[in-house]
């Protein structure tokens, strides 16, 4: 058996939900590549996901989790849709409006690690929009999380970066909307049915986790706890 952690993207319900649920589940939040690379490997119990094939494509996780050919016993279950955007410092000081418009003005942008959901989304986001890559100016230092990338406009290292609504709320920065996408949770058939994930699973369907998504603001809980895919 995998150990009880949870890997992948950092999100700001998720930890929430294991903490008041006392699953007992461990948080390990490197990016969605890695917690999906680790699960692989048997390494955590559960990856939560959110990764990018193109802005609007809401079948990304459960693709990925098919091309995975050692995750042959996996279910992907749904835990909420997010909304993502651009954040900046309070009050848009520089007047953007999206992302060419902060492309076009120089902002300094706050980066996440490689096969973090957040920098696939901003690599699939510059491809529609045909933005050169080149053109754009990059922040100091790499984020590790969505809140490390909101400290980093918060303290004036950087100028936007992209990151939850719930993210944003909570360091008080200005968000931009771009989208909305899945955040799933990736596990082996045997995890589903363990102790702790019904746990966890069991407070996903209570008033608790609608009354905290309401609080944080940019969730979507239409799709929470539906097996989106059963392999």
């Amino acid at each position: 058996s995998p150990p009880p952690i949870i890997g992948g993207s950092q999100d700001s319900l998720l930890e929430v939900a294991v903490r008041d649920s006392g699953c007992g589940l461990a948080l390990l939040a490197e990016g969605s590549q890695a917690g999906l690379d680790r699960l692989v490997r048997g390494e955590v119990a559960i990856a939560a996901i959110h990764l990018h094939a193109t802005p609007d494509d809401d079948e990304a996780n459960p693709a990925a989790i098919r091309a995975e050919a050692g995750l042959f016993d996996a279910v992907v279950i749904g835990f909420a849709r997010r909304q993502q955007g651009l954040l900046v410092a309070p009050g848009n000081p520089l007047g953007i409006v999206g992302l060419s418009s902060a492309v076009e003005k120089r902002a300094r942008f706050a980066r996440r690690q490689k096969g973090a959901g957040a920098q696939l989304l901003l690599a699939s986001l510059i491809e529609r929009e045909a933005l050169p890559q080149q053109a754009m100016v990059l922040a100091e230092g790499v984020c590790a999380t969505g809140q490390d990338l909101a400290l980093a406009i918060r303290t004036g290292r950087a100028d936007c970066g992209i990151s939850s609504r719930s993210v944003a709320g909570a360091f008080g920065l200005d968000f931009l909307p771009l989208v909305w996408e899945h955040v799933d949770l990736a596990m082996r058939r045997r995890t589903y049915f363990e102790p702790a994930t019904q746990t966890l699973l069991a407070w996903m369907r209570g008033d608790d986790m609608r009354a905290r998504a309401r609080e944080l603001g940019g969730y979507d809980l239409a799709r929470s706890g539906a097996v989106r895919l059963n392999r």
